[in-house]
């Protein structure tokens, strides 16, 4: 997995008239929650969370703040109601051997027949929750559209990833090869015949 390098600055002061001013200057107050610690309290430019959250892949954060470098995962991030601009941030530090849990997105992988043969594929997930060791997860989970005919869909339960352990509902389906409408149009035309 990819890692993306953020420098912050540690702040003393906590609150909504900090936090305001904060957002003023065009930074994002973050908290970083690590086991048994209270959280650390700091702040990032809005400009440097672009690569992070307006990004389909999922990433490992190096959080440098002040000088001390701390491996972590964007664990929330609330935005402006009407703004849309990056209004908080929570990031989990991760320490080595500890099991996380991660949205990791999801990749089409092969050549369906059921497509080939006019139907239309329609992906449900984009990402899935996984739980497992940082350095095991992957940069995206691979489903494979090989076998699916029109009418068929990939379900979670297909999946196996050494490792990691799935979170989402074993029935849940990741992606669809649907029967488009021009398809059910030269049926009928066909059986009318």
């Amino acid at each position: 997995m990819k890692t993306i390098l953020l420098k912050g600055e540690l702040r003393s002061e906590v609150g909504t008239r900090t936090a305001k001013e904060l957002r003023n200057k065009g930074m994002v107050p973050c908290v970083m929650y690590s086991d048994g610690k209270e959280g650390t309290h700091f702040a990032i430019y809005q400009a440097d969370f672009k690569n992070l959250v307006y990004t389909p892949n999922a990433y490992k954060v190096q959080l440098n703040l002040d000088g001390k470098e701390y491996n972590a995962i964007l664990q929330d991030i609330q935005f402006h109601p009407v703004s849309e601009a990056i209004i908080h941030a929570d990031f989990l530090e991760v320490a080595a051997g500890k099991k996380v849990v991660m949205e990791v997105p999801v990749r089409v992988v092969g050549n369906s027949p059921g497509v080939r043969a006019g139907g239309k594929l329609v992906k449900k997930i984009n990402r899935l929750r996984l739980r497992g060791d940082l350095k095991d997860m992957p940069d995206f989970v691979d489903v494979s559209i090989d076998t699916l005919e029109i009418g068929q869909s990939a379900k979670v339960r297909v999946l196996s990833l050494e490792n990691l352990e799935i979170l989402d509902a074993p029935e849940n389906a990741i992606l669809s090869v649907k029967t488009t409408r021009a398809l059910m149009q030269a049926a009928a035309e066909a059986a009318k015949k």
